[in-house]
């Protein structure tokens, strides 16, 4: 088994700061303080504000370290590009299963009205970029014909919600959700592979038309094959 790698110093006291965050937004909302976060942190604000330069940053370098975890395996080079969406996927899921990012989300939503551009700033950090970020990577799948050639930025949010379903929303009314990794793994091959066969490239795929911008490139959808497994209905 490989060692887990000593983290320094400077990414220890990174890695307090972000959990410090984490349990503050669960507890606190949009009213998290820059003092908050150091006195949980047990660092100074004048540390915070040397390292970050406001909140604004420090909750932006939170949100990117969840992207950037989520997003590891979504490499331009991979040749493999079910089992990087099934990394995407399964990472994804985890991250909305940490109890301080259910009750984090319940509380934003419920103070959206009060802090309305705040709301905006961190949907459009959180959300936005990580749509971005997919399409992006499903383009360059599109490109290198391992999907057909479509929307990148409607196939991100498509692929998104099917890897969310309903679970998200059973873990904010209280309901039971796939709370193990197992349960999360067979979604997320269940997602991934209806996602893929949708979006499956084809010999008859026409290339885009000089005067289509880069990636709206839309086809005609093609009916699904159908599966012979039957299911029993059971959502988690």
């Amino acid at each position: 088994m490989r060692p887990t790698p000593t983290l320094s110093a400077p990414d220890q006291r990174r890695s307090r700061v972000h959990q410090a965050v984490r349990e503050l937004m669960a507890e606190q909302g949009f009213r998290i303080s820059m003092d908050a976060v150091a006195a949980r942190a047990g660092c100074s604000k004048q540390t915070l504000y040397a390292h970050f330069g406001s909140k604004q940053e420090l909750l932006r370098s939170v949100i990117a370290e969840h992207q950037e975890l989520a997003t590891a395996q979504l490499s331009p080079t991979s040749d493999a590009p079910r089992e990087a969406l099934l990394a995407f996927a399964e990472e994804h899921l985890r991250h909305l299963c940490d109890p301080s990012v259910v009750a984090a989300s319940q509380l934003l939503a419920a103070e959206a009205h009060q802090f309305p551009q705040e709301a905006r700033d961190l949907y459009r950090e959180a959300c936005d970029t990580l749509v971005q970020r997919l399409a992006a990577w499903l383009q360059h799948a599109m490109d290198q014909e391992w999907l057909r050639h479509d929307d990148p930025h409607y196939a991100a949010e498509l692929l998104l919600s099917m890897i969310v379903g309903m679970d998200f929303e059973r873990q904010r009314f209280g309901v039971p959700h796939r709370a193990s990794r197992q349960a999360r793994q067979r979604w997320s091959i269940f997602a991934v592979d209806t996602f893929l066969r949708a979006f499956a490239s084809s010999p008859d795929d026409e290339p885009a038309s000089p005067d289509q911008p880069p990636g709206r490139r839309i086809r005609s959808l093609r009916p699904l094959p159908t599966s012979s497994r039957k299911r029993n209905g059971a959502s988690p």
